[in-house]
């Protein structure tokens, strides 16, 4: 009979992966309790970093839903459920393992698609939503309105419209401006409007409070 605190811990993993739009998986093995800590400050509060054993990570990606290959469930693993930009997500995950080499991307998933742990990298080089939604604005001269309308869109339908939308500007650019019918004014004065777009970013501190203090038992 399994025992209640494995239940438990499959039922938690299983709705983390659920309520997830991606997740990628890692290996930890020789972070310190303060690397750790660290990572999670860096990831904010749109990922969740969860220790978890494999065999009882297999169990719950199935009952999820989710299709995990087994060759990323060796060593040990701890789980980023991201519940907010896939992108942001994935450069914390990477620039932190760059500066602490223990840390190792495995690999993981996004919106049902199974990525590899170099898809992971391309997608850490992507610009964020908000760097997307801001360019956007821009393009549209700055209805705001209508890109705030794209936020809760995933991220590759937003790519998709930025593309459809670049299509459009550049089908509209060769038309010639009209005639005016009288010369302006020689004193008329001219005028010129700039807009920046600055992308903010938003980090909040997760509390842990032992090394891999979320693992649950073994398998």
């Amino acid at each position: 009979m399994a025992r209640p605190d494995k239940v438990a811990a499959v039922a938690e993993l299983a709705e983390n992966f659920r309520a997830a739009g991606g997740a990628v998986l890692t290996e930890y093995r020789g972070l310190t309790v303060k690397q750790l800590q660290e990572l999670r400050r860096t990831l904010g509060d749109t990922v969740s970093y969860a220790v978890a054993k494999n065999t009882l990570t297999k169990i719950a990606a199935k009952e999820a839903g989710v299709d995990i290959d087994d060759a990323l469930l060796t060593g040990p693993t701890a789980i980023a459920f991201i519940n907010g930009d896939p992108v942001e997500a994935a450069k914390g995950l990477r620039d932190f393992a760059k500066a602490n080499t223990p840390l190792v991307i495995k690999g993981g998933f996004l919106d049902g698609k199974t990525l590899s742990a170099d898809e992971i990298s391309k997608l850490a080089d992507l610009e964020s939503r908000e760097v997307l939604l801001a360019k956007l604005a821009g393009a549209m001269k700055g209805n705001l309105q209508n890109a705030a309308s794209l936020f809760g869109a995933p991220l590759a339908q937003t790519a998709r419209l930025v593309g459809a939308l670049e299509a459009k500007l550049a089908e509209e650019a060769p038309a010639a401006a009209p005639v005016e019918d009288e010369a302006p004014a020689a004193d008329a004065p001219a005028e010129q409007a700039a807009a920046d777009d600055t992308p903010t970013e938003a980090t909040a501190e997760a509390d842990t409070a032992e090394a891999p203090a979320d693992a649950t038992t073994e398998g």
